[in-house]
């Protein structure tokens, strides 16, 4: 009988094939012929990686095999442990490998190997616990085991991975869930006070709520949006998770009360938060063409159509979009009844809110070269030539994209009869020096802008999760009204094309 080094490398590859990757180091230690096999063998790596995790779409730079399946070999060590000690002290490490492997996942979430994974091992509420719940709100919000991460860009690693996991934690901390809430200036102002009761389970919502109504947060330099108080357009996902966490529980609460006919959303981990994971809706029956349409109405039809294949965001279509809001009194009462320093945080603000379903058709109609001009910024300078976004791109990495404009309509859902619900839309989409997406939109009354809203397309590129972000008055009031809102797509028929109105909302 042959043994084992006797076998051809052909026969040796398939047998290595069939080994778990995390044995891959025990079996190189066997012998020194087996060690001169495994070490540096990238087709043996290769076919370890591709079965047990999604490979990487093409185009992509090829990896080096050995290195990521000893990564992720790694990770997958550290998601099994059952020592939280272990788990935070390695959250660098995590932080950087799950968001690549969302990144590089397969865009069909039922067949992509690397979100099964990462969803069966966030059943575990210990890496929850360790790995989602470490941003700066689980400081005020967590449970004895939910604590944030020791240095800023670790807390915005976790809340980046919060909001790429998508399920909002709203759990009630343990450690202040009977606690007696402190009467503050503003709760007892507020025209809904007198209905808050003093003692009550404080979840995570109440916290991230302060989060988003506090107008200290809404500033030029961060465009009164989910970005970082420095001017450079950098993510603050710390914004962006408590924009989650409200929506989230608002959303919850609506559907339980439309007694199912509102369907729950963002419920299932992962799904949506890849690159290029939106999927349309089955197309309805197509309308009836006209007979003999005149040209003018054929040469529009050909434009769209050709600026639509030219536009990398898949923006023409039919979206939904949720807008919560406080009472203006509020609101007001919150932020201003009383004076606290700049670096102290509001109390946590537990109070229903209003909330506003919108379906809206945009169309694609202008596309412009990477880095035109922002929304505030003049589109040409002094001397007629274009003025650019006076952003610092020497740090970007990829393909830069287009500046790509669009318009559109937007009608309530659920109160048509309100004024503030139909309008005319318009914005932008474009990229930030980071590579995020960010959409820019811009609310129509008669003619006249009124609201503005500041967002980031959460999975990147063309992802079914969509954009969450804050919206504000056009003329940036200090004073409010400000709120969070959400937009997705589930469809790329517009509303126009089909009048038979397409689901409320995309799984």
């Amino acid at each position: 009988m042959s043994s084992l080094l006797e076998l051809s490398h052909e026969l040796l590859h398939c047998i290595f094939c069939e080994v778990q990757p995390a044995d891959m180091s025990a079996l190189s230690q066997t012998c020194q012929t087996l060690h001169s096999y495994v070490k540096g063998n990238r087709l043996l790596h290769k076919d370890l990686y591709v079965r047990r995790y999604d490979e990487p779409r093409a185009g992509d730079v090829e990896p080096d095999w050995e290195a990521e399946v000893q990564n992720l070999v790694k990770l997958e060590r550290i998601l099994e442990s059952e020592s939280r000690e272990d788990k935070t002290a390695n959250l660098p490490f995590v932080a950087e490998r799950i968001i690549k492997l969302i990144e590089t996942a397969s865009t069909n979430p039922e067949t992509s190997l690397n979100l099964q994974l990462l969803s069966d091992y966030f059943d575990d509420t210990t890496n929850i616990d360790a790995f989602l719940c470490a941003s700066s709100l689980f400081e005020r919000a967590g449970s004895e085991h939910q604590r944030p991460a020791w240095t800023p860009e670790l807390r915005q690693a976790s809340a980046k991975m919060h909001c790429l996991f998508g399920v909002p934690i709203d759990a009630t901390p343990t450690r202040s869930s009977l606690s007696m809430q402190r009467p503050t200036a503003s709760s007892i102002l507020a025209p809904s006070g007198c209905t808050r009761l003093q003692t009550r389970p404080q979840g995570s919502h109440v916290y991230a709520r302060s989060k988003v109504y506090d107008l200290r947060q809404y500033t030029d330099a961060t465009l009164w949006g989910p970005f970082t108080d420095d001017g450079t357009q950098r993510v603050d996902w710390e914004k962006v998770e408590a924009v989650m966490i409200v929506l989230g529980h608002n959303l919850t609460k609506f559907s339980e009360r439309s007694e199912g006919h509102w369907p729950r959303i963002w419920h299932k981990p992962f799904v949506g938060a890849t690159p290029n994971s939106y999927l349309s809706l089955p197309p309805s029956i197509a309308p009836e063409p006209k007979e003999d349409p005149d040209d003018e109405l054929m040469r529009i039809r050909a434009r769209a159509l050709s600026l639509d294949a030219q536009d990398p965001y898949g923006i023409t279509g039919t979206w939904m979009r949720v807008v919560c809001f406080l009472d203006y009194n509020d609101l007001y009462a919150f932020n201003f009844s009383e004076r606290i320093p700049d670096d102290q945080l509001r109390e946590p603000l537990d109070i229903e809110e209003g909330i506003i379903d919108l379906e809206e058709a945009l169309q694609v109609t202008r596309i412009e070269p990477p880095g035109s001009g922002d929304e505030d910024v003049s589109e040409y300078g002094e001397d007629g030539e274009e003025s650019g976004d006076g952003m610092d791109w020497s740090g970007f990495v990829g393909e830069r994209l287009p500046v790509v404009h669009f318009r559109g309509n937007s009608r309530s859902l659920h109160a048509s009869w309100d004024p503030n619900a139909n309008s005319r839309i318009r914005g932008t989409v474009r990229q930030t020096p980071e590579g995020e997406i960010r959409w820019t939109t811009f609310s129509i009354f008669h003619g006249e802008e009124r609201w503005r809203s500041e967002g980031i397309q959460v999975g990147g590129l063309r992802s079914a999760r969509g954009v969450l972000g804050n919206w504000f008055d056009k003329d940036y009031d200090m004073h409010g009204p400000a709120g969070p809102t959400a937009f997705w797509k589930v469809t790329d028929e517009l509303e126009d094309d089909n009048k038979t109105s397409s689901s409320p909302l995309a799984s």
